[in-house]
């Protein structure tokens, strides 16, 4: 069904976008003129699947009961998805769901998708890393950090892909304390998780929600949190700063679409994100998931800059590492 919506998004409540598509008012956008694809560039299970699966409903609602289908395309690091969607249509039809590895695979010179082929709607999560461990192997970090000091070289860490932000956690933590440990890629978070369960790894570094469940239920634990404080919800735990390590990034998660997009959709289409992320239900999830210890909203423009600075950034880092 064709849902015809002005510029200034009236139906939607969307005050912001009114005042920014001012100029615009009188023109119109036909959205969605046809079904719309979410295309996830991850596996199935982690904090990216996850972060689709839970804003479909949401967005399905506020663009009128839209068909959305939700395409997991995990291959090549997420650059599959990329592909697609820089090489579609630009209606707005194909949005590209992704985390951090966009931006550090391309740093590392394994994403052929570039800055200048998507265009970002919004980042809607940052996501606090830790390192997780099997508590019944390692019941903190203290016992961690005394295994790998005394074992040099057999420590292994687990993580999505090379060159993914759980890469760049564990190449940051390696740099930063001096311990001799090595990284194990896996194609998703659930398969480094159970290597880690399986005792076929030492510890997996990743973000806090995609293994929330799994802290529940005892199975996994954070031992040491990317972070300048400790968090609430794990007080015992310990932070990179208090162990001198100034290692705090997260690891982002944002919409894109096609970098030809006219801008008065992509402006359109930012302005259902943010009625998304301000609702109730979706704040209620975040918190739910232990995403609310930081701001997770940043808009299009502000996130161009900041994944530019970040590819400075992990270039640099990748370039060392390995």
């Amino acid at each position: 069904m064709l849902i015809k919506k002005t510029l200034k998004a009236a139906t939607l409540g969307l005050a912001l976008v009114g005042v920014a598509l001012g100029a615009n008012a009188d023109e119109a956008v036909d959205f969605p003129s046809k079904p719309l694809q979410f295309l996830v560039a991850a596996g199935a299970g982690g904090g990216v699947d996850n972060f689709a699966r839970v804003v479909r409903p949401m967005f399905e609602e506020a663009v009128g009961g839209a068909r959305i289908t939700v395409v997991n395309l995990p291959s090549a690091s997420g650059a599959l998805a990329h592909q697609r969607t820089a090489n579609g249509a630009p209606d707005g039809h194909t949005l590209d769901f992704a985390s951090t590895t966009y931006v550090t695979s391309l740093a590392a010179g394994q994403n052929p998708v570039g800055l200048d082929q998507l265009t970002p709607i919004a980042r809607m999560q940052s996501d606090v890393m830790a390192l997780f461990v099997n508590p019944e192997r390692y019941p903190d970090f203290e016992s961690f950090l005394e295994y790998a000091k005394a074992n040099p070289g057999k420590v292994t860490v687990g993580g999505t892909h090379t060159a993914s932000p759980d890469h760049v956690a564990f190449l940051s933590l390696r740099d930063a304390s001096g311990l001799d440990m090595n990284f194990i890629p896996y194609d998703s978070t659930g398969n480094a998780t159970a290597n880690v369960l399986g005792g076929n790894i030492d510890a997996t570094t990743t973000s806090l929600s995609p293994l929330l469940s799994y802290i529940e239920a005892g199975q996994m634990m954070p031992i040491l949190i990317f972070s300048e404080e400790r968090l609430d919800h794990y007080p015992d735990v310990p932070t990179t700063v208090e162990h001198g390590w100034d290692l705090t990034d997260g690891n982002d998660r944002a919409v894109f679409v096609h970098a030809d997009t006219p801008a008065e959709l992509v402006q359109h289409l930012e302005g259902v994100f943010k009625e998304i992320f301000d609702s109730e239900t979706y704040q209620a999830y975040a918190e739910r998931v232990n995403l609310a210890y930081r701001e997770g909203w940043m808009g299009g423009e502000e996130y161009r800059q900041r994944l530019e600075n970040n590819y400075a950034l992990y270039s640099r880092l990748l370039q060392n590492g390995n």
